[in-house]
Order: C-alpha cells, then structure tokens, then sequence
C-alpha cells in the first residue's frame, strides 16, 4: 500500500459518496506556507477558485493572510468567512459586479488600461458611495509559457488574460500600485524564475513606480520536490531590489494532498471487460479528469494490466463519456466496495455540478490526531432544484 495521509481512517464512518479533508495534512501544509512567509516576508493568499471549503478557513486564516477572488460572491465568502485580505482579479468588470468587489475587496487588479480608464468614473462613484478606497493593479501577461497544458496557460497564443507588453502603455499609471501576474500551474520554483525574469525584462521600467507586486498562484509549494529555497531567494530579490510588498496566491498548495472522494461499486457490468459503476461522476464530481485530463490515483490499484483484474471506473450519470479510467487490483472488486480517490480536496468541490441530476457528495473532514469524523454538509434534492427555475 502507498504512503499516504489519512493514518487510522475508516471508509465505513463517512457516507459515500463524501470529499473528506484530513486536517492533519491540512495543517501540515499551512505550516509549510507559513514558513515561507516568515523566511520571505511574502504574504500569502488562499486562492479560492482552488479551493473553498470555509469551514477550514478559521484554521487556513490562523496561518494566512487572507484571500484572492475573481468574482463577488468568492470576494464577499472570503471577506465574510475568513475576515481577512481581500485580493480580487476579474478579467472584466460590469459598473454592478465592480460595486460588489468594492464593498469586499481590499485589492482590485484590472485586466487591461482601457477597462479601467472606462471604468474610472464609476469606481470614484462608487467608492465615495461606499466610503471606501481600494488598492488598484493591473494584470501583466509575461508572455511565457510554462504550463504543461495549453488549457491551463494564461500565457498562451491570444490569451484573454493580463496585458501583453505591445499593449501595455507606461505613461497611463496614475493610481496603479501594483502589478499581477498569474503564469504557473502545479509548477516548481524554476518556472516561476523564467517568469520573473520575462517580468522584469518585458515591464521592468515601471516596476519601481509600484508598492506592490502579486506572484500569483500555481506554485506547488507544499509538493515535496519544491524547492523551497529557490522560492525565498527570488522574493528577497524582488523585495530589496523593487522595495514592494510580495504576495503569493496559491490554492492548490494549501489543499494538495489534504483530500479524498470516497466511492462505493454500485454494480458490475461485462462489455469487452469487467465495468464498475460507482455512485460519483466523473463529469460532476471530479471534472478536471475529463477536462485537464488527467487521471487520478486510487488506494491500492494500478495501471491497466498492472494487477490481476482490470476494470473500467464509470461514473453515475448517463453522459456517455463519464469514465474515470482502466484500473488494476489485486483482486476481484465486488458491489459494495469502496474506492478512494486521492488528492480531491482542490479544483473539485469548487468545480461540481448537478448534471443529470446526480447528487453532491457529502463534505466530511477527518481529524486523525482526534480521531474525529465531522459531516460538514449533506446535499439533497432542494440543492439541484435551487440551481434551476
């Protein structure tokens, strides 16, 4: 059996289909982050597309310093919930979402000159209304690829993403404080190196006018092969070198590892091989396995032919595509088994839908210095009705 968390857990205490989150490699990750920061004097940010569950957000705010948003509702979960920065990016603004972000947002980061000269008037307006003055950034785009996925890349061709330098005008900065770039994905502190130095020759004139600069999110930090140190050097660069505030925003660190999707075989078939029905979806439950792709580790089973028996994962909806992959086990699984599926805490929840009909899977955490198992939510038929009319 591999090295994993969840040390003493019991699938049979949780119901199935459940995201469980072990708060015991929550913490450890928190305790990683929290080391960058007081090495760097970085800040560092939960991005909340990765990663929502705000029932751990006393605990995720005990070690962070807040959160980056890119909508209103996700700006005013943090701001609400956590009760601390509020950094918040959107590639376009409407005069109604901007009121929004402004009454949650601490920072708000344009995505190109000419929306915010448009929108200018209307945030004065607005922030005389509210009483309130935010940090105002813009969003570069580097320009360097990096991700392993064109999908996954803001730096790809005709990327809809931050300001490419052909378009960047350095003499329109009045009010800007900081620049943004967000570039990475599940990547190492050397990509992050190549994308700073892109930053600094491509922008590096007008950096010296800013008070901040925003690293964005991407970095695997809490991985084991980070390189940590790497990491620190370059954040003392840019900070003695500019004289600016840093900010990190990672998401998928702070839950890497933290969390399972716990299923259970709903039924065998035979159609060229042995088929397994399970009662989660990969289409509404774990849809990067489909989108990214990419194929997701189970407790104890292989690749196709790898062990005895090979099976087919399929999901509960009637979306012909909803296939997890070919798996191997040492031996025959049967109706009522339950599989777990590692690594689910990020860009799952935050991501499910009730396509078909198919139900959430409950949210549960697992405290193993305690022992403790917690249902946080259930979900039932009011919360596929409410999301239609």
């Amino acid at each position: 059996m591999e090295n994993r968390n969840f040390i003493g857990f019991d699938p049979a205490l949780v119901p199935s289909p459940s995201y469980v989150v072990d708060l015991s490699a929550l913490r450890q990750n928190l305790a990683i982050l929290s080391k960058v920061k007081e090495r760097s004097g970085a800040s560092v940010l939960l991005a909340l597309k990765a990663f929502s569950m705000f029932s751990t957000f006393t605990l995720v705010g005990s070690s962070l310093d807040g959160v980056c948003a890119s909508s209103p509702d996700e700006a005013r979960l943090g701001r609400e919930e956590m009760g601390k920065e509020v950094h918040s990016y959107c590639p376009a603004y409407t005069e109604e979402s901007l009121k929004d972000f402004l009454r949650y947002s601490d920072h708000i980061v344009f995505n190109s000159q000419e929306q915010l000269a448009r929108l200018r008037p209307s945030l004065n307006t607005l922030s005389a209304e509210l009483n309130k003055s935010v940090s105002i950034g813009l969003r570069l785009n580097p320009e360097q690829p990096e991700a392993d996925v064109p999908l996954y890349d803001p730096s790809s061709p005709f990327s809809r993403l931050g300001i490419p330098v052909s378009e960047f005008d350095g003499n329109n900065l009045d009010g800007i404080d900081g620049f943004h770039f967000h570039n990475l994905c599940e990547q190492n502190s050397d990509a992050l190196v190549r994308t700073w130095e892109a930053v600094e020759r491509k922008f590096g004139t007008w950096i010296p006018g800013m008070k901040w600069i925003n690293l964005g999110g991407g970095h695997h930090i809490t991985r084991p092969d980070y390189n940590i140190d790497e990491l620190v050097q370059l954040i003392g660069t840019i900070k003695s070198t500019y004289n600016v505030d840093v900010y990190l925003e990672p998401g998928e660190a702070v839950a890497l590892n933290t969390g399972i999707l716990l299923a259970t075989v709903v039924d065998i078939i035979h159609n060229g091989m042995p088929i397994a029905i399970l009662d989660i979806s990969a289409t509404c439950h774990m849809p990067d396995v489909l989108e990214m792709p990419y194929r997701p580790m189970i407790w104890d089973a292989g690749k196709p032919g790898e062990k005895k028996y090979t099976y087919r994962l399929g999901g509960l909806s009637c979306l012909a595509g909803d296939v997890v992959g070919d798996y191997s086990f040492d031996n025959q699984i049967t109706i009522g088994d339950h599989l777990v599926f590692t690594d689910m805490a990020h860009y799952t929840m935050v991501k499910t839908s009730t396509f078909n009909g198919v139900r959430l899977p409950s949210i549960c955490t697992y405290d193993p210095v305690t022992g403790e198992y917690t249902l946080v939510k259930k979900f039932g038929y009011e919360d596929f009705r409410s999301r239609l009319s």
